[in-house]
C-alpha cells in the first residue's frame, strides 16, 4: 500500500524525534524512507546481521528477541528499532520478527548516519550507548520513574469505550488509566477493546468501568527496570501503572523498555512462570549460581544482585501457589502467602533457606485448615525441591502456628509487643520482615500499619528489640585484626552473614520500628530512616557505605566459590583478601559497631 509524501510527513510529525524537525527538513527526509510490507511470522533481521538502516513501524506489530530467543519487547506503530546496533558496530544486537502483518518504514543506514550528524535532537534520542559498566543506567539499575510516561493519560470510569478509544487515538497510546482524582481505579488497553468489547459485540457506549482491568498490578517509582520486565513476563501484561502512596504517577509499557536489553534473570523468571511442576522449576533455579557469577562479574551492586535473585524466588513461590490451587481447587477463603527473612527483605544471595507463613481471612473455619495445610505442604516441598531448603527453625507455613487467621496474627503481634520476652523478641525480629508474595495483600496492609504504630509507641518493646538486635556483633578483634571463628569446620573464617550483614539488617529493623517505616529491605530502611531523621545524615552515609562494602564482599566471595566449582557459602577467610581489602572491610565493621553503640546508648537499651 503506497503512502503519499503528504501522509508520510503527517505521520512523521507524530513520531519523536521527527516531530522536533522543521517542516523543510521533514520534506527533505521523507522521500528517503523505503516502504516494506512484512508478513506475520517473517524475520526482519537476525541478531548479528548487518543492519540495512533504521526501522519505524507504520502499522502492525514487531517482536524483538535477545540472543537466547527470549522476547524482550513488542513494538507497535510509531516505534523505531535497530538503532542500538546502528550506533555501535552496524550489526543487529537483537532479532526482530513481525508478529502480525506489518508495514515498516526503513531509513537507509547512510541517511540515518547523516541525520544523526546533522540533528542533535535526533542524536540524543537514538544514541543510547552507555559506558561498559552496567552501573550506569542499565535496565537493572534504572528506576521506573526515569522511563515511565508521566503524567499518564486518564479518564473517568463513566467515559464510554468509544470515547476512550478516541482518547487513545488522539494521544497515540495503547492504554488509558481510569482514575478518580489521582487515585487509580483501573486500566483499559487496546486489547481490552478488541477482546472484551468488539469480540463480545458490546455497544460502543459501554462505560469503560465494565471492561477495564480493575485494581491492576502496579509498581512504585523506586522500582527498577527489571521489576517491570519481570512483572510483565510473569503475568503476561504489557502495561504497568506507577503508583506511590495510592497516587497514580505514570505508566510503563513494553515499548518503554525497547532501549533496554533484558537481563538474564528475566529468562529464569519467564521459564518459571511457564513451568508446570516443581521439577521443571528446579532445573531453572539450578542456574542461580551462574546468574550470581554473571551479575557480580558485571559489576552490579549488591542490592541489584540480591533483588534479581529474590525476584526468582518470588516467582517460584507464586507459580507453586497457582499449581497448588490447580491441584487442590480454589481456596475456600481468601489467604495471603508471605515471606520473611532474606526473601522478605529482597536480599537473597546464592545461599537461602525458606521462611514463610500464611495469613487467612477471619472467615476461615477449622475445617478449612486441611486445605491450607495441603497447600502449604505443596508449596514448601516445591521450594525445597528448587533449592530453598526447609527452615531449620520450622518458620514455615507448614507449621500450624504460622498458618492462622488474621485475628490470631493480630494477637501474636499484640502479645509480642506487650510482653517482649526472649522468644517474643526473636519472633518479632523475624516477623517484622514480612512481605506479601501471593494472595490477598489487603490481609496484611492494615495489620502492618497497626503493628508499626503499636510497636513504635511502646518504648519498652523497642528497648527490648534494640537489646536483641545488638547481640549480633561485627567480627572485630584486637590490634586491628578480625575475630575469626575459632574452631570447627569454618575455623579461621569470618561469618559474613551473621557477623557481617545481619548486624546492619538488625539496625535497619530497629530504625524502621522507631520511625514506623513500612519498608522491609535493609537499604530502603536506612534511606528512609535518614530521610525522616531517625538516623543522622552523616551516620546514615557511613552506615550505608559500610553495608555496601560488607554485602558486596560477601557476594564476591560466593561468586568466587561458584567459579571454582564449589557451593556458595558465607564463610570468608581473611587470608583470601589483600591488605587493602582487609583494611577497608575492618573499617566497615568499625562503622557498624559504632552505630550499634550509638543506638544502644541513645535509645534506652535495656542492660
Amino acid at each position: 500500500m503506497p503512502i503519499s509524501e503528504t501522509d508520510l510527513i503527517r505521520f512523521l510529525t507524530s513520531v519523536h524525534p521527527y516531530d522536533s524537525l522543521e517542516l523543510s527538513k521533514l520534506q527533505d527526509l521523507a522521500p528517503k524512507f523505503q516502504l516494506l510490507s512484512i508478513s506475520s511470522g517473517d524475520t526482519i533481521y537476525q541478531r548479528g546481521a548487518d543492519l540495512a538502516g533504521l526501522y519505524l513501524v507504520h502499522h502492525g506489530e514487531v517482536e524483538v528477541f535477545d540472543e537466547n530467543d527470549m522476547a524482550i519487547s513488542i513494538l507497535g506503530p510509531r516505534n523505531s528499532f535497530g538503532e542500538r546496533g546502528l550506533t555501535r558496530d552496524g550489526r543487529a544486537a537483537t532479532t526482530a520478527r513481525a508478529s502480525a502483518a506489518t508495514v515498516l518504514l526503513l531509513l537507509p543506514r547512510e541517511d540515518f548516519d547523516a541525520l544523526m550528524r546533522a540533528e542533535p535532537a535526533v542524536t540524543r534520542f537514538f544514541d543510547r550507548r552507555r559506558p561498559d559498566t552496567p552501573l550506569q543506567n542499565g535496565l537493572t539499575t534504572t528506576r521506573a520513574e526515569s522511563f515511565m510516561a508521566a503524567p499518564p493519560v486518564t479518564c473517568s470510569a463513566g467515559l464510554t469505550c468509544q470515547g476512550a478509544a478516541q482518547l487513545m487515538r488522539q494521544h497515540h497510546i495503547s492504554c488509558v488509566c481510569i482514575s478518580e482524582g489521582d487515585h487509580l481505579l483501573g486500566i483499559l488497553t487496546t486489547r481490552d477493546l478488541t477482546e472484551k468489547l468488539l469480540a463480545e459485540g458490546l455497544p460502543f457506549s459501554t462505560p469503560v468501568s465494565q471492561i477495564m482491568t480493575k485494581n491492576p498490578r502496579s509498581l512504585p517509582p523506586e522500582a527498577i527496570g527489571s521489576d517491570v520486565l519481570h512483572a510483565m513476563m510473569e503475568h503476561h501484561i504489557g502495561h504497568i501503572p506507577v503508583v506511590q502512596n495510592g497516587q497514580l504517577m505514570g505508566i510503563i509499557t513494553q515499548t518503554d523498555l525497547t532501549r533496554f536489553q533484558a537481563v538474564s534473570s528475566a529468562e529464569l523468571v519467564s521459564s518459571i512462570a511457564r513451568a508446570n511442576s516443581a521439577e521443571e522449576m528446579a532445573r531453572v533455579t539450578a542456574e542461580i549460581p551462574r546468574l550470581l557469577v554473571q551479575l557480580v562479574a558485571g559489576g552490579n551492586r549488591h542490592e541489584v544482585v540480591t533483588r534479581l535473585i529474590t525476584d526468582i524466588a518470588d516467582t517460584v513461590t507464586r507459580r507453586l501457589l497457582t499449581l497448588a490451587e490447580d491441584k487442590l481447587g480454589p481456596a475456600p477463603v481468601p489467604y495471603l502467602w508471605l515471606a520473611c527473612g532474606s526473601q522478605g527483605r529482597q536480599e537473597q544471595t546464592g545461599v537461602s533457606d525458606q521462611d514463610n507463613c500464611l495469613i487467612l481471612s477471619d472467615a476461615a473455619l477449622p475445617q478449612h485448615d486441611a486445605y491450607f495445610a495441603a497447600l502449604a505442604a505443596f508449596v514448601c516441598d516445591g521450594l525445597n525441591s528448587c533449592g530453598y531448603v526447609y527452615c531449620p527453625g520450622d518458620m514455615m507455613a507448614t507449621n500450624p502456628r504460622w498458618r492462622q487467621p488474621l485475628h490470631v496474627w493480630q494477637d501474636y503481634f499484640g502479645g509480642w509487643i506487650s510482653k517482649p520476652g526472649p522468644e517474643a523478641q526473636m519472633l518479632a525480629s523475624v516477623m517484622f520482615d514480612l512481605r506479601p508474595i501471593g494472595g490477598d495483600a489487603a490481609l496484611f496492609e492494615g495489620l502492618q500499619t497497626r503493628v508499626l504504630a503499636s510497636a513504635c509507641a511502646n518504648s519498652i518493646f523497642v528497648a527490648h528489640m534494640t537489646s536483641n538486635a545488638l547481640k549480633h556483633t561485627p567480627p572485630l578483634g584486637l590490634l586491628r585484626g578480625f575475630a575469626t571463628i575459632r574452631s570447627g569446620e569454618h575455623r579461621n573464617t569470618l561469618d559474613m552473614k551473621h557477623n557481617g550483614v545481619v548486624p546492619v539488617t538488625d539496625l535497619g529493623r530497629i530504625y524502621a520500628l522507631q520511625g514506623k517505616i513500612a519498608a522491609v529491605n535493609t537499604r530502603a530502611r536506612l534511606d528512609a530512616g535518614a530521610a525522616i531523621g531517625v538516623i543522622s545524615a552523616s551516620g546514615a552515609r557511613d552506615l550505608l557505605d559500610a553495608y555496601d562494602l560488607i554485602a558486596q564482599t560477601r557476594l564476591e566471595h560466593q561468586a568466587a566459590l561458584v567459579r571454582k566449582g564449589a557451593a556458595p557459602d558465607n564463610y570468608l577467610a581473611p587470608s583470601d583478601l589483600s591488605d587493602f581489602e582487609r583494611s577497608h572491610l575492618r573499617d566497615a565493621f568499625v562503622v557498624v559497631k559504632t552505630m550499634q553503640s550509638a543506638l544502644g546508648h541513645g535509645k534506652g537499651m535495656l542492660s
